[in-house]
């Protein structure tokens, strides 16, 4: 079973890269450099844990790279191609240990909550973006001090669910693969909710990684029809993270973080307050409108 997903991935990455160069050619994006160090650095620092939609999006507020509405489909499409490299290499280093029903059930899962979610981004108003982004970024910065002050869940050690508890986690993969679109990373709730269940945190990692790289190709194809992107951003992002993925996989594979999460932590409450306050300006001058 793991192999039913391990090649699907390896064709889907082929097809998309394919699909993201086409378009790259067809509008004459050239990747800014910028955002090939910010998909290194986001990159390297996802595969080891940190998360790369949280920073990525403080950083697109904090320089004004983006248009607030663009934010989550230029971040979904630059990342794609690097979280398809981290699940290739999560699930052939731990998806065997994990229960394949769980595995696939939640990728599948993800996956089909993130097309859902690409038409409730594309037609939402600029201003419910900002506020869903937001509201993200706070929520970001509140996992990361958990994580530093040592009060995240510390899980167990099964590889696998009960029913009753698989099919809670399979339902609530179907709601990260929604709120993907928006930009709500899934790996911290993913963490969280195995963790609780009694799970090895680490498994966490095939799962998150699979759904993701499934539920971004999906949506990331459809926002590159669209052309909902800023694509000299979102290339830039690709060609950065991917190198980074394998470095931090198979080179580095895990360094201290805790400083790091605690900068992060700061650039992304900032941000979200800059994007709160947006939403809100956003939603006074509809309704006087």
């Amino acid at each position: 079973m793991l192999t039913a997903l391990v090649i699907p991935l390896a064709l889907a990455t082929i097809v998309y890269a394919a699909a993201l160069l086409r378009a790259a050619l067809a509008r004459r994006s050239a990747p800014r450099i910028e955002a090939v160090a910010l998909g290194a650095i986001t990159n390297f620092f996802d595969t080891l844990g940190i998360g790369s939609f949280a920073p990525t999006m403080a950083w697109f507020k904090f320089r004004r790279l983006v248009p607030d509405r663009l934010i989550p489909c230029t971040m979904i499409v630059g990342h794609t191609l690097p979280v398809m490299a981290q699940a290739i290499i999560f699930l052939i280093l731990l998806g065997v240990l994990v229960d394949p029903v769980l595995l696939v059930g939640c990728v599948l899962a993800c996956l089909m909550g993130g097309l859902l979610g690409v038409s409730l981004v594309v037609k939402a108003k600029v201003w419910i973006v900002q506020l869903v982004v937001g509201l993200a970024l706070i929520l970001a910065g509140i996992l990361y001090a958990l994580t530093n002050l040592h009060l995240m869940p510390g899980g167990g050690t099964a590889a696998g669910l009960p029913m009753p508890l698989m099919v809670a986690a399979i339902a609530a993969n179907f709601l990260f693969g929604i709120l993907l679109n928006f930009g709500i990373g899934n790996y911290a709730p993913t963490l969280v909710m195995l963790s609780l269940m009694g799970m090895d945190p680490r498994l966490s990692f095939p799962i998150m990684a699979a759904g993701a790289a499934l539920t971004a190709t999906g949506a990331g194809v459809r926002y590159i029809a669209i052309g909902e992107i800023d694509l000299r951003i979102a290339v830039g992002i690709a060609l950065g993270g991917i190198p980074a993925v394998l470095v931090a996989a198979f080179i580095v594979r895990s360094m201290p973080l805790e400083l790091l999460r605690w900068l992060v932590f700061v650039v992304v409450l900032y941000a979200a307050l800059v994007m709160l306050k947006s939403a809100a300006a956003g939603r006074r001058e509809l309704t006087c409108g």
